[in-house]
Order: C-alpha cells, then sequence, then structure tokens
C-alpha cells in the first residue's frame, strides 16, 4: 500500500463541471484527499475558474492536497500519478458546427456526431495528434502514470493511443453501461443496488449479456422479461432521466424486441451508428422512432447556459456539496493507489477478450482494478448478430486509426464509405465530395497531410 500523496492530472481543466464531478469522488476517498491536483488548460480564464471551483470543492470536504494550475502540458503532467483527459479539439465553435452544418448541406442529418459516421471521424482527426502529444509527454515526464481518457470519439482514441504508444497504461472511460443500467432500474421502479449485469462490446455499442434483478430469496432472475412487458404495455420508457423532452428511449427498446439484449448507449446515439433509422424523406420514420436530428448542437448550446448559471453559483456559494456521481475516475486512482479492488467497465485493447471481435481493436468490457493496475475480463464469443452490428462500426474505427497512423488519406474516404448511416443515405461520389468539403472547411484544425 502506497503511503505518499499521488499526483492528479487534469488536462482539459477547463471543463469546470466535469472537472468538479471527478475530483468531488476524488475528495470523498481517504486515501486521496491530499492528491496534488494540477489543472492544466490552454485558456487561462477558464482555468482560474475551474481553480476557484476545485478550491471551494477541498474546503467543502476536507481535502487538504496542493492545487497547482498550468498553461503548459508539461508542467501539469510532470512527475503525475494519473492523467485526466477531457477536452473537445475544436470545441462546439467552430468544429461542431462545422460538422453538422456541412453534413446537413450535402443530406446528411445527424444527431450527436462525436462518435461514428463524418461528424465522429472528423473529431477523430482533430483529436488523436493532441492525445499523441500527451503520451510523448507522458512517457518522458511520467511514465508508470495511469492514463484516463474521456475524450470522444472514445474507440477510435483509444485504439490509436495503444497503436502507437502501447506502454502507456490507459483506459477508456464512459459511464453508458452504469447510466443505462440506472435507467432500466428505474423504468421497472427497482433499486439499481439489486441489479447485477455482464455486459460487453464496443464503447456505445456494448450489450447486457445478462441482466438480472435480486429477488427476495436472494437469488437472480432476468429482467429482460420485464422490460418486454412493460414496453408493450406502454409503460416504458420513462421520461428522459436528464428531463431532455427530445430524448426519448424508443429506438433501443426497438431494437430490444429485435436483438434480444438492451444497448448501452441512448437512442439519439444509436440512431446514427446503424442505416435504419435517419433516412432522407422518411419523416415517418423520424415520427415513428422520435429521433431528435441537431441533438448535439442544441445540447451544447443549453450546457453552454447551464455551464455559466452553475459557475455563477459555485464561484458565490460559501461551500460545494457535492454527491457522488456515477463516473469511475475516483474508483479507479484509489484501487490503483491503495490496492483495493474495484471493477469498472473499461475500454481497453481486445488482447482476446472478445473472441469474435477483431484482435487489437477497442472493446468495452468488465475490468478488474488493484494494485496491479487495469486487467480486462476475458468474455469470450457474443452472440453472432451483435458481433457482426459491431463489426459494422469497427469498420470505420479500424480505417480512421489506420489512416491516422500511416498518415494515408485515402482510409478516412474508405472510413466514410464504410460508415452505415452515411453508406445508407449518400452514393460514392457524394461521400467523397462530403468527405473533401469537411476537410477543407476544418483547415488547420486537421493534420497537414490532410490537407495535401
Amino acid at each position: 500500500m502506497m503511503m505518499s500523496t499521488p499526483k492528479i492530472a487534469f488536462i482539459g481543466a477547463g471543463s469546470t463541471i466535469f472537472v468538479k464531478n471527478i475530483l468531488g469522488d476524488v475528495f470523498q476517498r481517504p486515501a486521496l484527499k491530499t492528491a496534488h491536483i494540477a489543472l492544466m488548460d490552454i485558456d487561462p480564464v477558464r482555468l482560474e475558474e475551474s481553480h476557484i471551483v476545485v478550491r471551494k470543492l477541498m474546503e467543502s470536504t476536507g481535502a487538504t492536497g496542493d492545487i497547482t494550475c498550468h498553461t503548459e502540458q508539461r508542467e501539469a503532467l510532470s512527475g503525475a500519478d494519473f492523467v485526466v483527459v477531457a477536452f473537445q479539439i475544436g470545441g462546439y465553435q467552430p468544429c461542431t458546427v462545422t460538422d453538422f452544418e456541412i453534413c446537413k448541406r450535402h443530406g446528411l442529418e445527424q444527431t450527436i456526431a462525436d462518435t461514428l459516421g463524418p461528424g465522429g471521424i472528423m473529431r477523430a482527426l482533430r483529436t488523436i495528434p493532441h492525445l499523441w502529444r500527451i503520451c510523448e509527454d507522458m512517457t518522458a515526464l511520467c511514465p508508470k502514470a495511469t492514463l484516463l481518457n474521456y475524450v470522444n470519439p472514445m474507440a477510435m482514441n483509444t485504439w490509436a493511443i495503444y497503436a502507437r504508444y502501447p506502454h502507456i497504461k490507459q483506459i477508456g472511460l464512459c459511464h453508458s453501461v452504469q447510466g443505462t443500467a440506472e435507467e432500466l432500474a428505474r423504468d421497472l421502479d427497482i433499486d439499481p443496488a439489486d441489479l447485477r449485469y455482464r455486459c460487453a462490446g464496443i464503447n456505445h455499442m456494448a450489450f447486457y449479456l445478462a441482466l438480472e434483478k435480486k429477488t427476495a430469496q436472494g437469488d437472480y432472475t432476468s429482467v429482460y422479461p420485464d422490460l418486454l412487458e412493460a414496453y408493450a404495455q406502454g409503460r416504458v420508457p420513462k421520461a428522459n432521466i436528464h428531463g431532455n423532452t427530445r430524448c426519448p428511449n424508443i429506438v433501443r427498446y426497438e431494437m430490444f424486441k429485435k436483438l434480444g439484449h438492451f444497448v448501452t448507449e441512448s437512442s439519439e446515439h444509436f440512431a446514427e451508428y446503424t442505416p435504419w433509422f435517419i433516412k432522407p424523406g422518411r419523416q415517418d420514420l423520424i415520427d415513428r422512432y422520435q429521433i431528435p436530428l441537431d441533438e448535439y448542437p442544441k445540447r451544447c448550446v443549453e450546457q453552454l447556459d447551464t455551464w455559466h448559471k452553475d459557475l455563477a453559483a459555485y464561484q458565490q456559494a460559501e461551500r460545494i456539496d457535492v454527491s457522488p456521481s456515477r463516473e469511475y475516475a475516483s474508483a479507479i486512482m484509489n484501487a490503483i493507489w491503495t490496492g483495493t479492488p474495484e471493477v469498472v467497465y473499461g475500454n481497453v485493447r481486445n488482447d482476446g477478450l472478445i473472441d469474435n471481435l477483431p484482435e487489437g481493436c477497442c472493446v468495452e468490457v468488465p475490468c478488474l482494478v488493484d494494485a496491479n493496475g487495469i486487467q480486462p475480463t476475458h468474455i469470450g464469443r457474443l452472440p453472432a448478430h451483435l458481433a457482426a452490428l459491431m463489426q459494422t462500426n469497427i469498420n470505420v474505427q479500424t480505417l480512421v486509426t489506420q489512416a491516422v497512423l500511416n498518415e494515408n488519406k485515402n482510409d478516412v474516404y474508405y472510413a466514410a464509405l464504410l460508415d452505415p448511416h452515411t453508406a445508407a443515405v449518400l452514393s460514392i461520389d457524394e461521400i467523397y465530395a462530403l468527405t473533401d468539403d469537411l476537410i477543407a472547411a476544418h483547415g488547420d484544425w486537421l493534420p497537414g497531410w490532410l490537407h495535401n
């Protein structure tokens, strides 16, 4: 058991509310209360805003560690034990707006555009070089640190890090597995603590292979029949847990009926990972499945407004009360630092973990975490139809990762051609034209080799 003080570097610390959630969890763990928190962001104003909030958060929780602020990445990383990464290269303005406006101009509608499709491809191309720079600095300044990556597109980013920097200890983190379990427990009016599940797949397209509830007798029984019955009777899905009326959970329940397993990421996400829901001239599908087109830009505007209000409230408050979030970061840090075991769902390299997905791709599986680090669980074979569906997304991930590793522009076109939603809407020439327009519009946000 280590008794010294851990150093936690937070790259992208201008994401104040996310920083608050992660560090609010950290400061409630006795072994991490004295941690040195190194906040890093390229925006000094946002950095100072986060500094104020984190200082009040420490005072409110009785944490006693140091806080340092950095606009230089290497300063923040030097000697770190844990590196949390949470940034969006290009931000809502201009890059997210560009991804949506240009795709729409070419006849391709999107909902979220951060994981797959042209939007996800462009985000990966913008982001991976920056993640590699972090890994390069970690190699020099904190080679034994664990990288906790919260940056989308999760699968492509994580895969690219493994491919270029295989020695970096890392895990890609999302909250869709534990978050969806909470949603389904809420739909069934049961305590999430009474659920147990086994889930596996790829990020944003993992499936609950088993989803069970504890009975009065202490054993477990599947909740899948209860969910199907409740859906048939119109009792579920309940209203969006976040209060977003634009995003009912119709797509996932319909896919559950067809596939026999429930998927982990939201209906608005899943609708654009497949070829079946968003089609030109098919308003009937949009209406039937209640698909929120252009959801992410709307959400960004709302979140920015909420962020400004929350930030003002935090800055004026004498103390900041925190309740545990659903994020895994603090559990992982505490498990590695103290040796106290935890099980989390993480995105890791497929080294024989899922037998019928490609070796080396990025998969999301349960992981044991303790003083030995992150130890993924072998799952075996997935049901063939689920693996086949995931493969359509892995095709895109493969080609984008390959494109960046080899600086091969042709692979970017191939990735767009093989995207299920894009291929269902546009012709070959239209996909090439869309890709060219996106590359030109993003300009210097993209690596130089894409403009040759």
